[in-house]
């Protein structure tokens, strides 16, 4: 027999790289018992990253969520895990330090094993608390090396960073290869070096699939002596997600590695739930693309599981561009030929603004760079002239480190604008909350939950929690899904720019399996993914005024959806109301930021023509001032 290596099933990963929803907490309690039947995995990645945030925009306990869906893997002794993004904590922007200590006992208590830690810029001093923190809770520390593919990101320069996080006390270093563009001889170079600087220390390799690397990678990971493999399983491997459990399964074997053979029968069990989760709802809100392997994310290198999003993005900001191009008597821009000039601009701004690692939020900061870039230039504005304030901050280094130097024409850019660059821990940028959380929820009369975990909740995702102790969070996505339904119901065209083939399509396949018949349903589900949370730190835009007559208005920058305040300390902007340059009229969500609107022309207004959650697009006029 070969050496042993073990499976992870990355089942909470699957879905997120598909669609914008988790199974809800009953389907995943039916789910667990098939996936432990299964017999073949040691570990199961249960929770983490976007997952609470889930189940809040839906209604649901994200804490009831993950001790009952650990239960099943603690019961049989399989080893659960979940991502965790260092100085982010579970959402998109910076965590105070008290919170994120009781997120690693909590998540303990709650059923969670391992704690699986990256920082989106490979600051290894962002990583420094998740190891203390997921130790002195009782957790397995294992801290990613978020791997990418340019001239600073070599095998040599992620083996120092792994002789770095183990130094500083981690117990497992996971090879995160979250775009799946880490090449596969590159990936069994890394693994050789963290071995030789520690035999023993667990190496774990995680691998999109997208771009067609990750199956021959996680043979090299595994000659190169890792220690487990993760996979997806059908109906949601490959395309965005990962490689598929009985491929990786079939080629260790073959390659002389031992692992526990499946159970087919149970397999077959969680095979068919999992097509029944998306059945139900869960289908409405994943983009038929993910399921599409494309060479093409090789260039930029952004990650699989955002193309979603960037397709939405795309086709929403299309509709705008081409509105200008006909106003100014322009050619119009097809799809292919936006994507192909975005793909193009990552490539081109990636090193200028740092070579931050393409993994959230930062593959967001620079995608969104990118085609605000390809929109204003194409409008021949110029490079750069419209830069939110999230990407700001990650350039400016209150996010941490970047591997690279900032371009010239940033520096410049930003000493114009009046910004300066951090050199501090980022850490301490963020001040204690938990006290102040409490008293809110002593003023609301909330129960901050067993082991504080409705605190915690609380902390990490304010405005989600919010809306899911009022019972906005369910009305809405209650709503949302009536629409998505209506949506599948109504009449399928023959628009030649469907992304699913109108060809006859099976229903229904007859498959024998080592003797034993199954009939597997087949669903060919055609749903746009929905927007995702934005982000809740507003940024800062200009806008654009031109004249109308006597009156100037105020254009949209971008397509988005307007909220007319940030909160309930602001008032909306009302007709009669004076405004001076550089005020903020509004606010427009777009691409996960939230961009403060504000004005370049000084007057009363005279009309207001948009109201909170209006979609608005590239150019709409929002306001017009006398």
């Amino acid at each position: 027999m070969g050496r042993d290596i073990g499976l992870s099933l990355v089942y909470r990963d699957m879905w997120q790289s598909s669609g914008k929803y988790m199974p809800r907490v009953d389907q995943l309690v039916r789910v667990a018992e098939p996936i432990v039947e299964m017999g073949c995995f040691q570990r199961v990645e249960t929770n983490g990253g976007g997952f609470e945030q889930i189940n809040l925009l839906y209604g649901e306990n994200p804490n009831k969520s993950v001790r009952d869906w650990t239960q099943a893997f603690n019961d049989a002794g399989i080893q659960t895990h979940m991502l965790e993004r260092g100085l982010n904590g579970l959402r998109m922007f910076p965590v105070p330090k008290d919170v994120r200590k009781l997120m690693f006992k909590l998540k303990k208590l709650q059923g969670t094993d391992i704690s699986r830690s990256f920082d989106g810029l490979n600051d290894t001093r962002n990583l420094q608390l998740s190891i203390d923190y997921a130790k002195e809770g009782g957790m397995i520390s294992q801290c990613c090396l978020c791997i990418t593919h340019s001239e600073l990101h070599t095998a040599d320069y992620y083996i120092k960073m792994a002789g770095e996080l183990i130094d500083m006390g981690t117990e497992e270093i996971c090879i995160k290869d979250m775009a799946g563009v880490g090449r596969p001889v590159t990936v069994g170079k890394i693994v050789e070096g963290i071995k030789a600087i520690r035999s023993d220390i667990v190496v774990q390799y995680h691998g999109h699939s997208g771009p067609g690397f990750s199956v021959a990678s996680s043979l090299e990971a595994a000659r190169a002596g890792a220690d487990y493999i993760d996979v997806a399983m059908e109906p949601l491997s490959y395309g965005t997600v990962h490689a598929d459990l009985i491929t990786v399964h079939e080629m260790l074997k073959d390659a002389g590695f031992s692992l526990p053979d499946i159970n087919m029968k149970a397999y077959m069990q969680a095979r068919s739930l999992t097509q029944a989760f998306i059945d139900d709802f869960l289908g409405y809100y994943i983009n038929p693309k993910n399921r599409l392997m494309n060479a093409l994310l090789i260039g930029p290198g952004l990650p699989g599981g955002m193309m979603g999003s960037l397709m939405s993005d795309l086709e929403n900001n299309l509709v705008g561009l081409n509105k200008w191009m006909a106003k100014n008597n322009k050619p119009e821009v097809t799809q292919d030929e936006l994507l192909i000039a975005l793909f193009e601009e990552v490539e081109h701004v990636w090193p200028i603004m740092g070579y931050p690692p393409l993994v959230t939020p930062y593959s967001q900061y620079v995608k969104n760079a990118a085609l605000v870039n390809v929109m204003q230039m194409m409008k021949g504005k110029e490079r750069w002239s419209l830069l939110d304030d999230n990407t700001w901050d990650m350039i400016l280094g209150k996010s941490g480190r970047l591997p690279g130097n900032v371009g010239e024409e940033l520096k410049k850019l930003a000493k114009e604008q009046g910004r300066d660059f951090f050199e501090g821990d980022p850490q301490d940028l963020q001040p204690d909350a938990l006290d102040d959380f409490r008293g809110k929820m002593e003023e609301k009369g909330w129960d901050t939950g067993q082991d504080d975990e409705e605190l915690f909740e609380y902390a990490m995702h304010p405005a989600q929690y919010e809306d899911y102790k009022s019972g906005k969070a369910k009305s809405s996505f209650e709503k949302d899904l009536e629409g998505k339904k209506s949506e599948q119901s109504a009449p399928v065209t023959s628009d030649s720019s469907s992304s699913v083939s109108a060809i006859v399509q099976p229903k229904t396949l007859d498959i024998d399996v080592n003797g034993e018949k199954f009939k597997v349903s087949i669903s060919y589900d055609e749903a746009d993914t929905a927007t995702p949370a934005p982000a809740e730190t507003p940024t800062q835009t200009p806008v654009a005024a031109s004249t109308n007559g006597s009156s100037k208005e105020i254009l949209a920058p971008l397509e988005g959806t307007i909220y007319m305040t940030k909160d309930s300390s602001e008032t909306a902007i009302k007709v009669g109301d004076l405004v001076k340059v550089g005020d903020i009229v509004c606010y427009i969500e777009a691409m996960k930021v939230s961009n403060a609107v504000k004005s370049e022309v000084e007057g009363t207004v005279s009309e207001v023509l948009v109201k909170d959650t209006d979609a608005v697009l590239d150019d709409d006029v929002l306001f017009r001032v006398n």
